[in-house]
C-alpha cells in the first residue's frame, strides 16, 4: 500500500505526523477519513476553524493557512486491516525533503505512538517534538476531551516545543 502526499507548503511551521493511512482513508483517498477518527474535531478545535464540517478538498488548504502540515511517517507498507502493530515492510518517506519544502519547521506533534518512532531522527534534526495521543477510533485510553487539552498544549506552546 501506498499513503498519500504531503499536506505541506514554505509556510508550514508545525507538522503533525501519524503512521500510515487506514483502511478507510486509502479508500476515500483522504487523510484521517474514518469517521470516528478525532483528528479533524480536534484540529477543528485548536484552529477554532469548522474543518470538520467541510468537504476534504477544503480541509487542506484552511490547515495549510494556520502554518499547519500533515503527513505520515511511513511512504508504504503492507498491512491487514488498519492497526498499526499490524505494518509490516514498512518505508518512510523521504524526509530529508522537509527543509526545502517547509524552511521554516519547527515543530512535530507525533500523532501517536507508532509514528513516535521517528522523534529520535527530528529530535536530532533540531526540531521541537511532542508525543500527541493518538486520534485514531482504537485508542480509546484517554477522553476526546483529555486528548484536546494534549493537542492543544502542542499547538498553544511556542515554536511547539
Amino acid at each position: 500500500m501506498r499513503g498519500f502526499a504531503p499536506i505541506i507548503d514554505a509556510q508550514v511551521e508545525r507538522l503533525v505526523l501519524g503512521s500510515f493511512p487506514s483502511a478507510a482513508s486509502l479508500a476515500a483517498g483522504q487523510y484521517y477519513a474514518h469517521p470516528r477518527n478525532q483528528f479533524w474535531r480536534i484540529v477543528s478545535r485548536i484552529l477554532e476553524e469548522p474543518l470538520a464540517d467541510l468537504p476534504y478538498a477544503q480541509r487542506p488548504p484552511r490547515v495549510l493557512a494556520h502554518h499547519l502540515g500533515v503527513w505520515d511517517v511511513y511512504s508504504a507498507c503492507e498491512r491487514t486491516g488498519s492497526a498499526d502493530a499490524a505494518i509490516r515492510n514498512a518505508r518512510p518517506n523521504a524526509f530529508v525533503r522537509l527543509r526545502r519544502l517547509a524552511p521554516g519547521l519547527r515543530a512535530i506533534g507525533f500523532n501517536g505512538s507508532e509514528a513516535a518512532r521517528f522523534r529520535p531522527l527530528f529530535e536530532q534534526a533540531g526540531f521541537a517534538v511532542w508525543v500527541l495521543p493518538s486520534t485514531s477510533p482504537a485508542h480509546a485510553g484517554r477522553s476526546f476531551e483529555e486528548k484536546l487539552a494534549l493537542w492543544a498544549a502542542w499547538w498553544h506552546a511556542p515554536q511547539g516545543g
